[in-house]
């Protein structure tokens, strides 16, 4: 039974997996491209602590991904597809940061997933994900982008909000989402599907 059940958990991906994480992740780059001016407008109202608010949105695509396919490497794909298209679409952070928070994102991801052996979709597990795969990356950020000249307490500050953005923007809402799509009968053929809740 044991056997039958890893079988299952690390089954190749099927094309319409490829598929809707390629969407996921050109829907992502999209919404980045409209999310730098909102991103200037915050910083020019509040600083990095207000930027810090949407941190949670531009990582959602790969979580939601992970929920709704619930394969070991979707987060690996779906987040290595997002930076290509960005780095294509152009961003104001450059190329370099695309790939790296993608890869900061995705190595957080896979190794929670990893943890609670792909079995776990709970509220609790995505919240924890999405408050997760922040840290790191605010590592590299702040050497990127002389992040560490705003002091100490306005760095830990802005770090707090953007966990805090994580579980609720990125977190939350791909519970919310995910959940919404299964029950609009659109993910009959995906893993989130059939359950799989605890």
């Amino acid at each position: 039974m044991k056997a039958t059940n890893n079988s299952k958990v690390f089954s190749r991906f099927t094309t319409l997996d490829i598929v809707l994480m390629a969407m996921l992740a050109a829907a992502n780059a999209v919404m980045t491209v409209f999310l730098s001016p909102v991103n200037q407008a915050l910083n020019g109202l509040g600083g990095p602590i207000a930027t810090s608010t949407i941190t949670g949105v531009y990582m959602i695509y790969g979580l939601l991904a992970y929920y709704i396919i619930r394969k070991p490497g979707t987060a690996l794909i779906t987040y290595g597809i997002g930076a290509v298209v960005q780095a294509f679409m152009g961003t104001a952070y450059g190329i370099l940061s695309c790939f790296v928070a993608a890869a900061c994102y995705l190595v957080v991801a896979e190794a929670v997933f990893a943890i609670v052996r792909y079995k776990k979709w709970s509220w609790s597990v995505l919240l924890i994900t999405g408050g997760a795969m922040v840290p790191l990356w605010f590592l590299f950020a702040a050497q990127m982008f002389g992040y560490t000249k705003w002091g100490a307490d306005i760095l830990m500050i802005a770090l707090a909000v953007r966990v805090l953005s994580g579980i609720v923007l990125c977190g939350l809402l791909t519970k919310l989402l995910g959940d919404a799509l299964v029950r609009s009968g659109l993910l009959r053929r995906f893993a989130a599907s059939r359950g799989a809740e605890a």
